[in-house]
């Protein structure tokens, strides 16, 4: 028996749209359809487009550790009553010293990984188009 799950994406299937073409790339009615030899085409566009990253770069992690740092010291300030104010500005600079590079390294991580989607993307397009 089916997960419901599994009963999702089958009903999710049944709902789109489909188009049945020939050899020659013609599109077919329903009833000219001959055997189960032909596999349907969906019509649907992908839903997003998708996003474009963009190289790490030093000067847009330190934009983003600046408007984190308050952020962090509010959370400090929350968390560490018993810190004096000193102290506690200590510890976020400490926080946001940790930030930033770690930043940097994910920012680096997501660009790789985007790099390699989209090559993978271009691959397989050559592929359908010969």
């Amino acid at each position: 028996m089916p997960t419901r799950k599994q009963r999702r994406r089958r009903a999710k299937e049944h709902r789109h749209e489909y188009v049945w073409e020939d050899a020659e790339g013609n599109e077919l009615d329903p009833d000219e359809i001959p055997a189960a030899r032909s596999e349907p085409k969906s019509r649907a566009e992908p839903s997003r487009p998708t996003r474009q990253a963009q190289a790490p770069s030093w000067r847009r992690t330190l934009k983003r550790g600046l408007i984190f740092a308050p952020i962090m010291l509010g959370t400090v300030m929350l968390l560490s009553n018993n810190l004096t104010l000193g102290q506690q500005i200590t510890q976020t600079a400490l926080i946001v010293a940790i930030f930033i590079p770690f930043s940097y390294l994910l920012d680096g991580v997501f660009y790789r990984s985007y790099l390699k989607r989209s090559a993978r993307r271009e691959q397989a397009g050559g592929r359908r188009g010969s």
